[in-house]
């Protein structure tokens, strides 16, 4: 196979501090440069450039160093070449995952100009490994300080959030103040209000909504501001939790109250709540949009209203369900001493979906009665189970044994252009004669390369279906003759239900439209 390379490049956060917008394009294109010069020096083809611009060398979501390992697995070059192996990944665990273990699977070699490293110099493997530790040691040193700097900004009273609360506006003036947006903030007044005289949350949505009021995130997209919403059907709608939200945030009586959540470890993708005690709390940063006494009064309703028999147990059924009408997840409640599934679109905006609507205990009863008939389905049928897997067995060895044919005529086929290179330099056969061959070995080479990576791809979906149905078998035999769900079943068995509502309820049992997405 002739050297194709498949270039990399990066410009790195710590260089962005540093750089204006100019100089940051500018050392792209000098990364490239350096690059294609090495890459046309040694005669290798450039397939692809890829490039990232403003992302972390931890960041593994990066849109071109994702683009690069797709078209690495599908052996699309042999080479990758940058300018260091920190521009690649500055993670220990993705230099072993990678470039010792996906691209030596892959056949090919990783090359890095500035530190020398070179997979095909076994030689240097331990020190790509000690500059792998060494990017790990920076980054988790960077993360430590970029910790200390934000703790000390949010002690001294200062927003570090990409968001300002609903009510207020970044100070352009100053850096980590906030400045009230009245429009807002007599929204968030008449929350308050509205509250305080006895209304319930649910009300007061529903009031907001029948004015045409767009909630917080809707409001943010309307003036051109920053926000992280939804774009569903129910996006502009307020809710129950949305109210409950504001109620809740003490940013609105002029305290910054900030450091909720935080991240396990620089690696982690997913922050996790911090205890209330912890949470970093500085009175009288800015104005108030509500008044002490008004706050206090909501505090102690909200108090009275708390229903004294919670326990705190996640319901089995908690995020499982969702509206087969507006997609939006359904809201436990209880009467009589029942409990029902319902759509809180419905109740705070009438218009806005049909409603599903369903009882627990008849949920319940349709999630086992389902289980149970695709377990018996499967073990009255596990004859024609296992003479599917021993087909499934016998086509992945089928293929196995034609990649190694293929293998080999590759090999004699490159053989065969070296002899007739050796033939053509010795005066045996012409050069045209040689060009002739060539080309024929070649073509014929790049057909059997592309029959190996259709082959890889199904060898690839076969063994995800062989997982996947072994997977299958195991949850069966372990949950058979399960005869009440909880919620580690759910979770086990059950990606999400979607659920409709009774149009003609004929007897009083009637079911809605119920759909389970199964996990096996």
């Amino acid at each position: 196979m002739n050297e194709i390379v498949a270039i990399y490049s990066r410009l790195s956060e710590e260089d962005k501090d540093k750089l204006n917008q100019e100089d940051e394009s500018r050392s792209i294109q000098n990364q490239k440069s350096l690059l294609i010069t090495y890459a046309t020096s040694h005669g290798w083809e450039i397939y692809n450039i890829y490039s990232d611009d403003d992302y972390k060398g931890s960041d593994r979501n990066r849109p071109a160093f994702k683009e690069l390992l797709k078209d690495a697995k599908k052996r699309k070059f042999n080479i990758v070449l940058c300018k260091s192996q920190s521009r690649f990944t500055r993670e220990l665990e993705l230099v072993e995952k990678i470039i010792h273990g996906d691209f030596a699977e892959w056949g090919i070699r990783f090359v890095g100009l500035a530190d020398n490293a070179d997979t095909t110099n076994k030689g240097n493997k331990k020190s790509r490994q000690i500059n792998g530790l060494v990017n790990e040691w920076y980054l988790e040193d960077l993360s430590d300080n970029i910790k200390t700097v934000l703790t000390d900004h949010r002690t001294k009273g200062l927003h570090i959030g990409s968001f300002a609360p609903f009510g207020y506006q970044k100070d352009p003036n100053s850096k980590g103040h906030l400045i009230i947006d009245p429009e807002a903030a007599a929204i968030v007044r008449e929350v308050f209000e509205l509250y305080a005289t006895g209304m319930g949350r649910t009300g007061i949505a529903k009031i907001l909504n029948n004015k045409g009021i767009p909630n917080p995130t809707a409001y943010k997209k309307q003036k051109g501001m920053r926000y992280n919403g939804v774009t569903k059907s129910y996006g502009t709608l307020w809710h129950y939790y949305t109210i409950t939200s504001i109620l809740e945030n003490e940013m609105y009586i002029g305290n910054m109250v900030q450091g909720k959540y935080e991240n396990p470890t620089y690696k982690s993708r997913h922050s996790k709540p911090v205890p209330k005690e912890r949470w970093i709390r500085v009175e009288g940063t800015h104005e108030p949009i509500i008044e002490k006494k008004l706050w206090e009064d909501v505090q102690k309703r909200k108090q009275e209203k708390t229903k004294p028999m919670c326990t705190g147990e996640v319901g089995i059924f908690a995020s499982k369900t969702k509206c087969m009408y507006c997609g939006y997840t359904l809201r436990s409640c209880s009467s009589n001493g029942f409990r029902y599934l319902k759509c809180p679109c419905r109740n705070v905006s009438k218009d806005s979906c049909k409603g599903a609507f369903i009882a627990q205990r008849f949920l319940e009863q349709a999630v086992l009665e389902e289980f149970n008939s695709i377990i018996t389905k499967y073990f009255n049928g596990a004859s024609a189970e296992l003479s599917i897997t021993k087909k499934w067995e016998e086509e992945i060895r089928r293929i196995h044994r034609e990649n190694s044919s293929y293998e080999i005529k590759i090999a004699n086929l490159k053989k065969a252009i070296e002899q007739t290179y050796v033939d053509k330099a010795n005066g045996v056969i012409s050069n045209e004669e040689y060009l002739s061959f060539r080309s024929n070995f070649s073509s014929d080479i790049n057909k059997y390369n592309k029959i190996l990576e259709e082959n890889a791809v199904k060898l690839e979906t076969l063994e995800s279906e062989g997982r996947r149905n072994h997977s299958r078998e195991e949850i069966l035999k372990k949950y058979n003759n399960v005869q009440k769900l909880d919620r580690d079943i759910m979770d086990t068995l059950v990606e999400y239900i979607e659920i409709g509502r009774c149009e003609k309820k004929v007897h009083r049992n009637d079911l809605p439209p119920i759909i389970i997405h199964w996990k096996f």
